[in-house]
């Protein structure tokens, strides 16, 4: 019985943070609108040091890979990653994109999150992160972006 009881719950564990790393996160600020647009959903935008800042993974380890952030967002938002990775190969085209998305948008520290309507005006903005941010987890974004629905 208890071994049933293991397996299960290693099943749903796996399977759980499986949402979370099938999110599908998007580069291409244009196509993202379009299906917001086309989806009724709010864009929110990553931009993150992936390989090097601290905090980002902090967000995304706390957050975003989280299976309950998983499951809003792929019923409620289309995700844009701008990564600035010190290691991580991208293309000159990938890195052209995110800097003019970072300049578009002003962003001047990471990890900076953005939520767009979808006709591209920021509804919500949050800079870096501190301690209650992490402390509310999924639920305290979540909150957050729903007001911004509304």
């Amino acid at each position: 019985m208890f071994k049933k009881l293991m397996l299960g719950f290693l099943a749903g564990f796996v399977l759980s943070r499986a949402g979370a790393a099938d999110l599908h996160w998007q580069t291409d600020l244009t196509q993202a609108l379009t299906r917001a647009k086309a989806e009724k959903k709010l864009v929110l935008m990553d931009f993150t040091g992936s390989d090097w800042c601290e905090p980002c993974q902090l967000l995304e380890k706390a957050i975003l890979d989280q299976p309950e952030f998983a499951a809003y967002a792929s019923t409620n938002l289309v995700l844009l990653q701008a990564d600035f990775p010190l290691k991580k190969p991208q293309t000159d085209t990938l890195k052209a994109a995110n800097q003019a998305l970072a300049q578009k948008f002003k962003v001047e520290g990471y990890p900076t999150l953005i939520a767009l309507k979808s006709d591209g005006t920021a509804a919500w903005r949050q800079e870096g992160v501190n301690d209650s941010i992490l402390a509310g987890g999924p639920k305290a974004l979540i909150a957050q972006l729903n007001a911004v629905q509304k």
